[in-house]
């Protein structure tokens, strides 16, 4: 569901990713793993089509990244891949159900269907008491829960998670580990985790470990 071929990315003279194959199957929760500066965000910021490769193809649901520009690629991103952020990047202005109802919004769902898969999400996340709480008013596990709500509502893909797990107290981190194998098994969603919580990593499917700018797969 996910390939990458031969994929290269440099700045300038350094050459952080050094041609990396790759293939992620739907379904699959993968983590990546490596010491700071080993290229792992590198490589989930080209995935997302947040960046682009210096070199290589990355193909998603059989498209090639490579070939979309602008508007095009604006609506894959809104509409085949999901972000969940180590600080839940929540608008402080919205509410949980506002937040988790955004993207689908953006790709031009009504407002009355957007809303009704928010809720839906929220209540499998058990928020369903905190629609109208805005994010001040959430823990740091509620505030990424409803993260997670807004990454899905599009029944992306992939979701792709930055550190997801690195502001949250021990309880939280555990509760958001479990949750991510529960949308799993009910969504057949597809994870790629970076984290450097070897806890989490080694219980996803396959670690993928970067070191140098190439990876090894376990």
């Amino acid at each position: 569901m996910i390939r990458c071929q031969q994929l290269r990315k440099s700045y300038g003279n350094l050459e952080v990713l050094k041609g990396i194959d790759l293939h992620i199957k739907a379904g699959e929760v993968v983590s990546v793993v490596g010491a700071s500066g080993a290229g792992k965000t590198t490589l989930l910021q080209i995935l997302g089509t947040l960046d682009k490769p210096t070199q290589g193809e990355v193909f998603i649901d059989e498209t090639n990244l490579n070939h979309l520009k602008g508007k095009d690629l604006s609506k894959f991103r809104n509409e085949k891949i999901g972000f969940v952020f180590q600080f839940h990047q929540l608008l402080p202005e919205f509410t949980a159900l506002e937040n988790a109802m955004l993207p689908a919004l953006i790709g031009g769902v009504s407002k009355s269907e957007a809303e009704s898969k928010a809720i839906e999400l929220l209540k499998f996340l058990s928020l369903e008491n905190r629609l109208e709480h805005k994010p001040s008013q959430l823990s740091g596990g509620e505030k990424q829960r409803v993260a997670i709500a807004r990454a899905l509502i599009n029944k992306p893909a992939v979701v792709f998670a930055d550190e997801p797990s690195g502001n949250l107290d021990s309880h939280s981190q555990e509760e958001l580990q479990k949750l991510f194998f529960d949308l799993r098994e009910a969504y057949n969603q597809t994870f790629v985790i970076v984290t450097h919580d070897y806890h989490l990593a080694r219980m996803c499917d396959r670690m993928i470990e970067i070191k140098d700018g190439q990876i090894n797969c376990n």
